[in-house]
Protein backbone atom coordinates (compact mmCIF):
# COMPACT_ATOMS: atom_id res chain seq x y z
CA UNK A 1 0.00 0.00 0.00
CA UNK A 2 0.93 3.59 -0.92
CA UNK A 3 2.84 5.07 2.32
CA UNK A 4 1.11 8.38 3.59
CA UNK A 5 3.49 10.07 5.32
CA UNK A 6 5.11 11.92 2.25
CA UNK A 7 1.66 13.02 1.15
CA UNK A 8 0.16 14.45 4.30
CA UNK A 9 3.27 16.48 5.13
CA UNK A 10 2.98 15.17 8.51
CA UNK A 11 4.24 12.40 10.63
CA UNK A 12 2.22 9.41 10.76
CA UNK A 13 0.77 8.69 13.97
CA UNK A 14 0.75 4.85 13.12
CA UNK A 15 1.57 2.15 10.17
CA UNK A 16 -2.13 1.38 11.41
CA UNK A 17 -5.12 2.84 12.85
CA UNK A 18 -8.08 0.25 13.37
CA UNK A 19 -12.02 2.58 14.19
CA UNK A 20 -13.40 -0.34 16.33
CA UNK A 21 -12.63 -2.26 19.12
CA UNK A 22 -15.17 -4.77 18.73
CA UNK A 23 -15.68 -8.50 17.92
CA UNK A 24 -13.58 -7.77 14.35
CA UNK A 25 -11.31 -5.09 15.73
CA UNK A 26 -9.41 -6.63 18.70
CA UNK A 27 -8.75 -9.38 16.38
CA UNK A 28 -6.87 -6.73 14.07
CA UNK A 29 -5.42 -5.45 17.02
CA UNK A 30 -3.45 -8.29 17.89
CA UNK A 31 -2.12 -10.14 14.09
CA UNK A 32 -1.40 -6.58 13.08
CA UNK A 33 1.04 -6.02 15.90
CA UNK A 34 1.81 -9.35 16.44
CA UNK A 35 5.59 -9.39 14.76
CA UNK A 36 6.57 -6.38 16.32
CA UNK A 37 7.24 -4.44 12.81
CA UNK A 38 4.08 -1.97 12.62
CA UNK A 39 2.50 0.84 14.59
CA UNK A 40 -1.26 0.44 15.43
CA UNK A 41 -3.61 2.35 17.10
CA UNK A 42 -7.38 1.06 18.11
CA UNK A 43 -9.84 3.55 18.44
CA UNK A 44 -12.79 2.44 20.65
CA UNK A 45 -15.88 4.42 20.90
CA UNK A 46 -17.19 2.73 24.08
CA UNK A 47 -14.96 2.03 27.54
CA UNK A 48 -13.52 -1.27 29.26
CA UNK A 49 -14.35 -4.49 29.44
CA UNK A 50 -13.74 -5.06 32.82
CA UNK A 51 -17.33 -5.13 34.58
CA UNK A 52 -18.74 -7.85 36.27
CA UNK A 53 -22.04 -8.11 34.02
CA UNK A 54 -19.51 -8.19 31.06
CA UNK A 55 -17.41 -11.25 32.93
CA UNK A 56 -20.38 -13.12 34.21
CA UNK A 57 -21.81 -15.01 31.18
CA UNK A 58 -25.60 -14.63 32.33
CA UNK A 59 -24.70 -11.20 32.91
CA UNK A 60 -25.73 -10.63 29.54
CA UNK A 61 -29.45 -10.05 30.63
CA UNK A 62 -28.01 -6.99 32.80
CA UNK A 63 -25.84 -5.44 30.09
CA UNK A 64 -28.99 -5.72 27.25
CA UNK A 65 -30.44 -2.42 27.88
CA UNK A 66 -27.10 -0.67 30.08
CA UNK A 67 -26.46 2.50 27.94
CA UNK A 68 -22.72 2.18 29.31
CA UNK A 69 -21.52 -0.51 27.53
CA UNK A 70 -24.29 -0.84 24.91
CA UNK A 71 -25.48 1.40 21.78
CA UNK A 72 -29.20 0.64 22.23
CA UNK A 73 -30.29 1.35 18.33
CA UNK A 74 -33.99 1.63 17.74
CA UNK A 75 -34.92 0.75 14.16
CA UNK A 76 -37.24 2.51 12.06
CA UNK A 77 -40.86 1.60 12.11
CA UNK A 78 -40.90 -1.46 10.42
CA UNK A 79 -44.34 -2.58 7.78
CA UNK A 80 -42.99 -6.24 8.05
CA UNK A 81 -43.01 -6.62 11.82
CA UNK A 82 -46.53 -4.84 12.98
CA UNK A 83 -45.56 -1.48 12.04
CA UNK A 84 -42.98 -1.65 15.08
CA UNK A 85 -39.72 -0.10 15.94
CA UNK A 86 -37.47 -2.84 16.79
CA UNK A 87 -35.05 -2.47 19.97
CA UNK A 88 -31.34 -3.99 18.41
CA UNK A 89 -28.53 -3.62 21.30
CA UNK A 90 -25.14 -3.62 19.99
CA UNK A 91 -21.99 -3.71 22.17
CA UNK A 92 -20.50 -0.07 22.96
CA UNK A 93 -16.82 -1.23 24.89
CA UNK A 94 -14.02 -3.25 23.79
CA UNK A 95 -14.94 -6.72 22.30
CA UNK A 96 -17.97 -5.26 20.91
CA UNK A 97 -21.40 -6.95 20.56
CA UNK A 98 -18.64 -9.92 21.60
CA UNK A 99 -18.45 -8.88 25.12
CA UNK A 100 -22.48 -8.37 25.27
CA UNK A 101 -24.06 -11.27 23.07
CA UNK A 102 -25.16 -14.59 24.23
CA UNK A 103 -22.04 -16.31 23.19
CA UNK A 104 -23.31 -19.23 21.13
CA UNK A 105 -20.25 -20.34 19.01
CA UNK A 106 -21.54 -20.85 15.89
CA UNK A 107 -19.45 -20.90 12.29
CA UNK A 108 -22.61 -21.14 10.19
CA UNK A 109 -22.99 -23.82 7.16
CA UNK A 110 -20.16 -24.69 4.33
CA UNK A 111 -22.03 -23.14 1.73
CA UNK A 112 -23.03 -20.05 3.59
CA UNK A 113 -19.31 -19.04 2.71
CA UNK A 114 -19.52 -21.27 -1.06
CA UNK A 115 -22.18 -18.62 -1.73
CA UNK A 116 -19.78 -15.63 -1.03
CA UNK A 117 -16.94 -17.18 -3.26
CA UNK A 118 -19.46 -17.93 -5.92
CA UNK A 119 -20.66 -13.71 -6.24
CA UNK A 120 -17.12 -13.51 -7.29
CA UNK A 121 -15.27 -13.01 -4.00
CA UNK A 122 -12.13 -15.77 -4.39
CA UNK A 123 -10.93 -16.98 -1.36
CA UNK A 124 -13.94 -16.90 0.48
CA UNK A 125 -15.13 -20.54 0.25
CA UNK A 126 -15.85 -22.35 2.97
CA UNK A 127 -12.49 -24.63 2.49
CA UNK A 128 -10.12 -21.56 2.03
CA UNK A 129 -11.89 -20.03 5.26
CA UNK A 130 -11.88 -22.92 7.73
CA UNK A 131 -8.02 -22.35 8.53
CA UNK A 132 -8.49 -19.09 9.46
CA UNK A 133 -11.53 -20.29 11.90
CA UNK A 134 -9.39 -23.36 13.44
CA UNK A 135 -6.69 -20.74 13.60
CA UNK A 136 -8.96 -18.54 16.09
CA UNK A 137 -10.05 -20.91 18.83
CA UNK A 138 -8.79 -22.75 21.86
CA UNK A 139 -11.48 -25.47 21.37
CA UNK A 140 -12.54 -28.44 23.66
CA UNK A 141 -13.30 -30.59 20.79
CA UNK A 142 -10.87 -33.34 19.41
CA UNK A 143 -11.27 -33.23 15.21
CA UNK A 144 -8.10 -31.47 14.76
CA UNK A 145 -9.57 -30.55 10.59
CA UNK A 146 -12.43 -28.48 12.22
CA UNK A 147 -11.27 -27.73 15.82
CA UNK A 148 -7.26 -26.49 17.45
CA UNK A 149 -5.74 -26.15 20.79
CA UNK A 150 -3.96 -23.16 21.76
CA UNK A 151 -5.68 -20.47 20.00
CA UNK A 152 -6.91 -17.01 21.85
CA UNK A 153 -10.61 -17.47 21.69
CA UNK A 154 -11.79 -20.81 24.43
CA UNK A 155 -14.87 -22.40 23.03
CA UNK A 156 -16.24 -24.53 25.81
CA UNK A 157 -18.44 -27.38 25.59
CA UNK A 158 -21.57 -27.12 27.79
CA UNK A 159 -22.85 -31.07 27.42
CA UNK A 160 -22.40 -32.43 30.50
CA UNK A 161 -23.59 -28.44 31.96
CA UNK A 162 -26.83 -27.63 30.38
CA UNK A 163 -30.09 -28.73 32.39
CA UNK A 164 -31.62 -32.46 32.07
CA UNK A 165 -34.63 -30.68 29.86
CA UNK A 166 -32.36 -30.83 26.84
CA UNK A 167 -32.99 -34.72 26.74
CA UNK A 168 -35.55 -34.21 25.83
CA UNK A 169 -35.80 -31.70 23.42
CA UNK A 170 -32.90 -33.98 21.76
CA UNK A 171 -35.27 -36.89 21.55
CA UNK A 172 -38.08 -35.01 20.51
CA UNK A 173 -35.54 -34.25 17.41
CA UNK A 174 -34.93 -37.86 16.98
CA UNK A 175 -38.27 -39.11 16.82
CA UNK A 176 -39.40 -36.10 14.35
CA UNK A 177 -36.80 -37.51 11.61
CA UNK A 178 -33.73 -35.16 12.69
CA UNK A 179 -30.23 -36.01 12.79
CA UNK A 180 -28.44 -35.11 16.28
CA UNK A 181 -25.12 -33.76 16.04
CA UNK A 182 -22.30 -33.47 18.65
CA UNK A 183 -20.71 -30.69 16.69
CA UNK A 184 -22.23 -27.82 15.02
CA UNK A 185 -19.28 -26.73 13.81
CA UNK A 186 -17.31 -30.03 12.65
CA UNK A 187 -18.10 -32.13 9.47
CA UNK A 188 -21.90 -33.23 10.31
CA UNK A 189 -23.37 -29.71 11.45
CA UNK A 190 -26.90 -30.57 10.48
CA UNK A 191 -29.29 -32.10 13.07
CA UNK A 192 -30.21 -30.82 16.93
CA UNK A 193 -27.33 -30.77 19.39
CA UNK A 194 -26.57 -28.75 23.01
CA UNK A 195 -24.55 -24.82 21.79
CA UNK A 196 -21.40 -24.69 22.50
CA UNK A 197 -20.44 -21.04 24.08
CA UNK A 198 -17.08 -18.93 24.19
CA UNK A 199 -16.38 -18.40 27.75
CA UNK A 200 -13.16 -19.76 29.72
CA UNK A 201 -13.29 -21.00 33.11
CA UNK A 202 -16.65 -20.04 33.69
CA UNK A 203 -16.03 -16.03 32.36
CA UNK A 204 -16.95 -14.87 29.44
CA UNK A 205 -14.45 -15.31 26.49
CA UNK A 206 -14.82 -11.95 23.98
CA UNK A 207 -12.93 -10.90 21.76
CA UNK A 208 -11.22 -8.50 23.92
CA UNK A 209 -10.19 -11.25 26.22
CA UNK A 210 -9.14 -13.54 23.52
CA UNK A 211 -7.10 -10.98 21.23
CA UNK A 212 -6.39 -7.48 22.67
CA UNK A 213 -5.85 -8.23 26.44
CA UNK A 214 -2.61 -10.33 25.36
CA UNK A 215 -1.58 -7.78 22.87
CA UNK A 216 -2.02 -4.88 25.38
CA UNK A 217 1.31 -4.86 26.82
CA UNK A 218 2.67 -4.82 23.19
CA UNK A 219 4.84 -1.38 22.98
CA UNK A 220 3.49 -1.02 19.13
CA UNK A 221 0.02 -0.70 20.27
CA UNK A 222 -1.79 1.60 21.51
CA UNK A 223 -5.79 1.56 22.75
CA UNK A 224 -7.88 5.01 22.90
CA UNK A 225 -11.15 4.38 24.56
CA UNK A 226 -14.22 6.64 24.61
CA UNK A 227 -13.19 7.90 20.98
CA UNK A 228 -15.84 8.40 18.96
CA UNK A 229 -14.92 8.56 15.35
CA UNK A 230 -16.32 11.60 13.27
CA UNK A 231 -15.25 11.24 9.66
CA UNK A 232 -11.56 10.27 7.82
CA UNK A 233 -9.77 12.61 6.12
CA UNK A 234 -8.76 12.15 2.61
CA UNK A 235 -5.79 13.45 0.01
CA UNK A 236 -7.41 13.11 -3.71
CA UNK A 237 -8.64 9.34 -3.51
CA UNK A 238 -6.10 8.32 -0.49
CA UNK A 239 -7.40 7.88 3.13
CA UNK A 240 -4.74 9.39 5.46
CA UNK A 241 -6.55 10.24 8.91
CA UNK A 242 -9.15 9.95 11.31
CA UNK A 243 -10.65 12.73 13.04
CA UNK A 244 -12.34 11.48 16.35
CA UNK A 245 -13.96 12.77 19.93
CA UNK A 246 -12.74 12.02 23.12
CA UNK A 247 -14.00 14.41 26.17
CA UNK A 248 -15.36 16.72 24.03
CA UNK A 249 -12.19 17.96 22.27
CA UNK A 250 -11.34 16.57 18.52
CA UNK A 251 -8.30 15.47 17.52
CA UNK A 252 -6.79 13.55 14.35
CA UNK A 253 -4.60 10.63 13.64
CA UNK A 254 -2.81 10.00 10.85
CA UNK A 255 -1.86 6.42 9.25
CA UNK A 256 1.44 5.91 7.25
CA UNK A 257 -0.38 2.87 5.77
CA UNK A 258 -4.27 1.93 6.26
CA UNK A 259 -7.09 2.85 7.90
CA UNK A 260 -9.31 -0.16 8.85
CA UNK A 261 -13.33 0.55 9.73
CA UNK A 262 -14.63 -2.38 12.12
CA UNK A 263 -16.82 -0.75 13.89
CA UNK A 264 -19.65 -3.17 12.75
CA UNK A 265 -22.52 -3.87 10.32
CA UNK A 266 -24.96 -0.49 12.00
CA UNK A 267 -21.41 2.09 12.32
CA UNK A 268 -19.63 1.35 9.67
CA UNK A 269 -21.70 2.52 6.62
CA UNK A 270 -21.85 5.81 8.48
CA UNK A 271 -18.35 7.02 9.11
CA UNK A 272 -18.02 6.06 5.22
CA UNK A 273 -21.18 8.11 4.91
CA UNK A 274 -19.74 11.10 6.78
CA UNK A 275 -16.21 10.53 5.15
CA UNK A 276 -17.82 11.41 2.00
CA UNK A 277 -18.37 7.83 0.48
CA UNK A 278 -21.75 6.96 -0.22
CA UNK A 279 -24.79 7.14 -2.06
CA UNK A 280 -24.80 10.71 -4.06
CA UNK A 281 -28.44 11.47 -2.93
CA UNK A 282 -27.49 10.69 0.92
CA UNK A 283 -24.51 12.56 0.73
CA UNK A 284 -26.55 15.39 -0.44
CA UNK A 285 -28.92 15.86 1.98
CA UNK A 286 -26.01 16.28 4.87
CA UNK A 287 -24.20 18.60 2.46
CA UNK A 288 -21.09 15.89 2.86
CA UNK A 289 -18.62 16.51 -0.12
CA UNK A 290 -18.54 13.46 -1.75
CA UNK A 291 -14.93 11.52 -2.23
CA UNK A 292 -16.59 8.45 -3.90
CA UNK A 293 -20.15 7.75 -4.87
CA UNK A 294 -20.89 3.88 -4.43
CA UNK A 295 -24.55 2.99 -4.06
CA UNK A 296 -23.71 -0.19 -2.18
CA UNK A 297 -23.17 1.94 0.89
CA UNK A 298 -25.98 0.98 3.64
CA UNK A 299 -27.64 -1.18 1.38
CA UNK A 300 -27.98 -4.88 1.60
CA UNK A 301 -29.05 -5.21 5.16
CA UNK A 302 -29.66 -8.75 6.15
CA UNK A 303 -30.91 -9.48 9.83
CA UNK A 304 -31.92 -13.28 11.29
CA UNK A 305 -35.84 -12.59 12.90
CA UNK A 306 -37.00 -15.31 15.49
CA UNK A 307 -40.19 -16.08 17.31
CA UNK A 308 -40.78 -17.81 20.50
CA UNK A 309 -43.15 -20.82 21.47
CA UNK A 310 -43.76 -21.29 25.34
CA UNK A 311 -45.21 -24.31 26.88
CA UNK A 312 -45.79 -25.06 30.12
CA UNK A 313 -44.94 -28.36 32.13
CA UNK A 314 -45.39 -30.98 34.49
CA UNK A 315 -41.90 -30.74 35.34
CA UNK A 316 -39.59 -28.44 37.05
CA UNK A 317 -37.30 -26.39 34.43
CA UNK A 318 -34.90 -22.84 35.12
CA UNK A 319 -37.84 -21.38 36.12
CA UNK A 320 -38.57 -23.19 39.23
CA UNK A 321 -34.73 -22.71 40.49
CA UNK A 322 -35.05 -19.47 39.55
CA UNK A 323 -37.98 -18.23 41.29
CA UNK A 324 -36.99 -20.55 44.85
CA UNK A 325 -34.82 -17.78 47.07
CA UNK A 326 -33.12 -21.79 47.87
CA UNK A 327 -32.43 -21.80 43.99
CA UNK A 328 -30.86 -18.36 43.44
CA UNK A 329 -28.75 -19.40 46.74
CA UNK A 330 -27.62 -22.61 44.94
CA UNK A 331 -26.85 -21.40 41.47
CA UNK A 332 -24.77 -18.92 43.20
CA UNK A 333 -23.37 -20.43 45.42
CA UNK A 334 -22.05 -23.27 42.73
CA UNK A 335 -20.86 -20.38 40.06
CA UNK A 336 -18.35 -19.09 43.28
CA UNK A 337 -17.17 -22.04 44.16
CA UNK A 338 -16.56 -24.14 40.90
CA UNK A 339 -17.35 -21.46 37.75
CA UNK A 340 -20.20 -23.95 37.26
CA UNK A 341 -23.75 -23.84 36.62
CA UNK A 342 -26.51 -21.58 35.01
CA UNK A 343 -24.62 -18.35 36.17
CA UNK A 344 -21.61 -19.79 33.73
CA UNK A 345 -24.14 -20.51 30.54
CA UNK A 346 -26.15 -19.25 28.03
CA UNK A 347 -29.85 -19.29 27.92
CA UNK A 348 -29.36 -20.95 24.34
CA UNK A 349 -28.70 -24.39 25.82
CA UNK A 350 -29.75 -26.62 22.98
CA UNK A 351 -30.91 -26.16 19.08
CA UNK A 352 -29.84 -26.95 15.85
CA UNK A 353 -29.54 -26.58 12.02
CA UNK A 354 -32.60 -28.37 10.50
CA UNK A 355 -34.99 -28.31 7.39
CA UNK A 356 -38.86 -27.20 6.84
CA UNK A 357 -39.00 -29.86 4.89
CA UNK A 358 -37.06 -32.53 2.97
CA UNK A 359 -36.92 -31.39 -0.27
CA UNK A 360 -35.00 -28.26 0.77
CA UNK A 361 -31.18 -28.98 0.10
CA UNK A 362 -29.90 -28.00 2.87
CA UNK A 363 -31.04 -26.58 6.55
CA UNK A 364 -32.85 -23.78 6.14
CA UNK A 365 -34.06 -22.84 9.92
CA UNK A 366 -31.82 -22.54 13.50
CA UNK A 367 -33.97 -24.08 16.49
CA UNK A 368 -33.13 -22.51 20.18
CA UNK A 369 -34.19 -24.85 22.83
CA UNK A 370 -34.26 -22.83 26.17
CA UNK A 371 -35.35 -24.34 29.60
CA UNK A 372 -37.18 -21.35 31.13
CA UNK A 373 -39.60 -18.79 29.80
CA UNK A 374 -40.47 -15.45 30.16
CA UNK A 375 -43.83 -15.25 28.72
CA UNK A 376 -45.30 -13.28 30.95
CA UNK A 377 -42.35 -10.85 31.99
CA UNK A 378 -42.68 -7.86 30.02
CA UNK A 379 -39.95 -5.26 31.29
CA UNK A 380 -37.37 -3.35 29.81
CA UNK A 381 -34.64 -4.70 31.92
CA UNK A 382 -34.32 -8.25 30.01
CA UNK A 383 -34.29 -10.18 33.73
CA UNK A 384 -33.12 -13.33 32.77
CA UNK A 385 -32.93 -14.36 36.53
CA UNK A 386 -36.56 -13.93 36.92
CA UNK A 387 -38.63 -15.70 34.45
CA UNK A 388 -42.26 -16.74 34.27
CA UNK A 389 -43.54 -18.06 37.77
CA UNK A 390 -44.49 -21.60 36.88
CA UNK A 391 -43.11 -24.35 34.47
CA UNK A 392 -42.15 -23.94 31.16
CA UNK A 393 -39.61 -23.72 28.33
CA UNK A 394 -39.07 -22.33 24.91
CA UNK A 395 -38.70 -23.44 21.39
CA UNK A 396 -38.09 -20.56 18.71
CA UNK A 397 -36.81 -20.86 15.41
CA UNK A 398 -35.22 -18.32 12.58
CA UNK A 399 -34.67 -18.47 9.22
CA UNK A 400 -31.28 -18.81 8.16
CA UNK A 401 -31.00 -17.04 4.79
CA UNK A 402 -33.56 -14.00 4.87
CA UNK A 403 -33.94 -12.95 1.57
CA UNK A 404 -35.43 -9.14 2.60
CA UNK A 405 -32.86 -6.55 2.30
CA UNK A 406 -33.07 -3.14 4.35
CA UNK A 407 -30.17 -0.36 4.87
CA UNK A 408 -28.58 1.78 7.37
CA UNK A 409 -27.67 5.19 6.75
CA UNK A 410 -26.81 8.17 8.95
CA UNK A 411 -29.85 10.53 10.25
CA UNK A 412 -27.55 13.68 10.55
CA UNK A 413 -23.97 14.59 10.62
CA UNK A 414 -23.27 14.10 14.20
CA UNK A 415 -21.32 11.05 14.77
CA UNK A 416 -23.73 10.43 17.86
CA UNK A 417 -26.53 10.45 16.10
CA UNK A 418 -28.56 8.03 15.83
CA UNK A 419 -28.51 5.89 12.36
CA UNK A 420 -31.55 5.28 10.03
CA UNK A 421 -32.38 1.50 10.14
CA UNK A 422 -34.61 0.19 7.83
CA UNK A 423 -34.45 -3.51 8.21
CA UNK A 424 -37.51 -4.22 5.96
CA UNK A 425 -37.99 -7.66 7.37
CA UNK A 426 -40.74 -10.17 5.66
CA UNK A 427 -40.70 -8.04 2.52
CA UNK A 428 -40.28 -11.44 -0.15
CA UNK A 429 -42.58 -14.20 -0.08
CA UNK A 430 -39.96 -16.89 0.54
CA UNK A 431 -39.13 -15.51 4.15
CA UNK A 432 -42.87 -14.97 4.72
CA UNK A 433 -43.15 -19.17 3.55
CA UNK A 434 -40.26 -20.30 5.44
CA UNK A 435 -41.77 -17.94 8.57
CA UNK A 436 -44.63 -20.29 8.35
CA UNK A 437 -43.13 -23.30 7.72
CA UNK A 438 -40.99 -22.68 11.03
CA UNK A 439 -44.60 -21.89 13.26
CA UNK A 440 -45.87 -25.41 11.88
CA UNK A 441 -42.57 -27.33 12.71
CA UNK A 442 -42.88 -25.82 16.29
CA UNK A 443 -45.80 -27.37 17.20
CA UNK A 444 -45.13 -30.68 15.70
CA UNK A 445 -42.01 -31.28 17.25
CA UNK A 446 -43.83 -30.54 20.45
CA UNK A 447 -46.63 -32.88 19.01
CA UNK A 448 -43.41 -35.73 19.84
CA UNK A 449 -43.72 -38.14 22.60
CA UNK A 450 -40.61 -37.12 24.44
CA UNK A 451 -42.10 -33.51 24.77
CA UNK A 452 -45.46 -34.61 24.95
CA UNK A 453 -44.20 -36.34 28.21
CA UNK A 454 -43.39 -33.01 29.46
CA UNK A 455 -45.87 -30.61 27.83
CA UNK A 456 -48.80 -29.35 29.84
CA UNK A 457 -49.89 -26.53 27.12
CA UNK A 458 -48.76 -24.08 24.70
CA UNK A 459 -48.97 -20.60 26.66
CA UNK A 460 -47.88 -18.62 23.41
CA UNK A 461 -49.14 -18.26 20.96
CA UNK A 462 -51.63 -20.13 22.13
CA UNK A 463 -54.44 -22.73 20.82
CA UNK A 464 -56.06 -19.22 19.15
CA UNK A 465 -53.74 -19.04 16.31
CA UNK A 466 -54.42 -22.09 14.23
CA UNK A 467 -54.99 -20.65 10.83
CA UNK A 468 -51.63 -19.78 8.09
CA UNK A 469 -52.24 -16.57 8.56
CA UNK A 470 -52.51 -16.77 12.39
CA UNK A 471 -49.72 -18.15 12.68
CA UNK A 472 -47.63 -15.24 10.00
CA UNK A 473 -49.86 -12.71 11.92
CA UNK A 474 -48.73 -13.52 15.44
CA UNK A 475 -44.87 -14.01 14.07
CA UNK A 476 -45.08 -10.48 12.55
CA UNK A 477 -46.46 -9.03 15.99
CA UNK A 478 -44.19 -10.90 18.86
CA UNK A 479 -40.86 -11.84 16.41
CA UNK A 480 -37.65 -10.39 17.40
CA UNK A 481 -33.73 -9.74 15.96
CA UNK A 482 -31.50 -12.42 16.78
CA UNK A 483 -28.93 -9.62 16.68
CA UNK A 484 -26.94 -10.96 13.78
CA UNK A 485 -27.55 -7.42 11.07
CA UNK A 486 -24.90 -8.10 8.39
CA UNK A 487 -24.35 -7.25 4.73
CA UNK A 488 -24.07 -2.39 4.85
CA UNK A 489 -20.68 -2.53 3.48
CA UNK A 490 -21.04 -5.80 1.67
CA UNK A 491 -18.14 -7.63 -0.21
CA UNK A 492 -18.11 -8.07 -4.30
CA UNK A 493 -15.78 -7.53 -7.20
CA UNK A 494 -16.70 -3.91 -8.45
CA UNK A 495 -18.35 -0.45 -6.71
CA UNK A 496 -21.27 -1.30 -8.84
CA UNK A 497 -22.54 -4.33 -6.71
CA UNK A 498 -20.42 -3.57 -3.63
CA UNK A 499 -18.22 -1.45 -1.23
CA UNK A 500 -15.11 -3.67 -0.89
CA UNK A 501 -13.18 -5.84 -2.92
CA UNK A 502 -12.42 -9.12 -1.89
CA UNK A 503 -9.00 -8.27 -0.12
CA UNK A 504 -11.83 -5.68 1.36
CA UNK A 505 -10.39 -2.32 0.42
CA UNK A 506 -12.96 -0.29 -0.37
CA UNK A 507 -13.23 0.36 -4.06
CA UNK A 508 -12.12 3.52 -5.75
CA UNK A 509 -10.40 4.48 -2.50
CA UNK A 510 -6.65 3.49 -1.00
CA UNK A 511 -5.55 2.88 1.72
CA UNK A 512 -9.24 1.94 3.41
CA UNK A 513 -10.66 -1.34 4.34
CA UNK A 514 -13.38 -2.22 5.82
CA UNK A 515 -13.22 -5.66 8.16
CA UNK A 516 -16.03 -6.34 10.11
CA UNK A 517 -19.70 -8.53 9.70
CA UNK A 518 -20.62 -5.49 7.22
CA UNK A 519 -18.93 -6.88 4.60
CA UNK A 520 -21.20 -10.25 4.38
CA UNK A 521 -22.04 -10.88 1.25
CA UNK A 522 -25.15 -12.93 2.40
CA UNK A 523 -25.91 -13.46 5.90
CA UNK A 524 -24.36 -17.02 7.33
CA UNK A 525 -26.88 -19.28 8.65
CA UNK A 526 -26.54 -18.86 11.99
CA UNK A 527 -24.97 -16.85 14.48
CA UNK A 528 -22.66 -14.02 13.43
CA UNK A 529 -20.31 -13.50 16.45
CA UNK A 530 -17.57 -16.82 14.79
CA UNK A 531 -17.58 -15.64 11.21
CA UNK A 532 -16.71 -11.86 12.49
CA UNK A 533 -13.43 -12.82 14.03
CA UNK A 534 -13.01 -15.53 10.87
CA UNK A 535 -13.19 -12.47 8.42
CA UNK A 536 -10.39 -10.20 11.29
CA UNK A 537 -8.07 -13.41 10.76
CA UNK A 538 -8.00 -13.53 7.24
CA UNK A 539 -7.91 -10.37 6.64
CA UNK A 540 -5.05 -9.56 9.00
CA UNK A 541 -3.25 -11.88 7.06
CA UNK A 542 -4.50 -9.91 3.36
CA UNK A 543 -3.34 -6.90 4.84
CA UNK A 544 0.17 -8.07 6.14
CA UNK A 545 1.02 -9.36 2.62
CA UNK A 546 -0.30 -6.43 1.47
CA UNK A 547 2.43 -4.65 3.47
CA UNK A 548 5.64 -6.50 1.96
Amino acid sequence: MTNNSSQSGRQPDADYIIVGGGSAGCVLANRLSENGKHKVILLEAGGSDSRFWVKVPIGYGKTFFDARVNWKYQTQNDTGTGNRSMYWPRGKLLGGSSSINAMVYMRGLAHDFDDWSLKGNDGWDYRSVLPYFVKSVDSEFEDSNYHQKGGPLHVTRTHNEVHPLCSHYLEAAKEFGFNVTDDFNGANPEGAGIYSITTRRGFRESTATAFLAPARKRKNLTTITHALVEHIGFEGKQATCVTYKKNNQQHTLYAAREIIVSAGAVNSPGILERSGIGRKDILEQHGITPISINNNVGEHLQDHLAVNYVYQTNVPTLNDQLNSVTGKIKIGINYLLNRRGLLSLSVNQAGGFVKSHQQQPSPNLQLYFNPLSYSSVRTDKRELMKPDPFSAYILSFQPCRPTSRGSIHIGATDAEAQPLITPNYLSTNKDIKEVLEGCQLMRQLVNTPALQQITEKEIEPGDAFSSDEDLINDFRERCGTVFHPVGTCAMGPDAASAVVDSRLRVHGIDGLRVVDASIFPNITSGNTNAPTIMVAEKASDLILEDAL
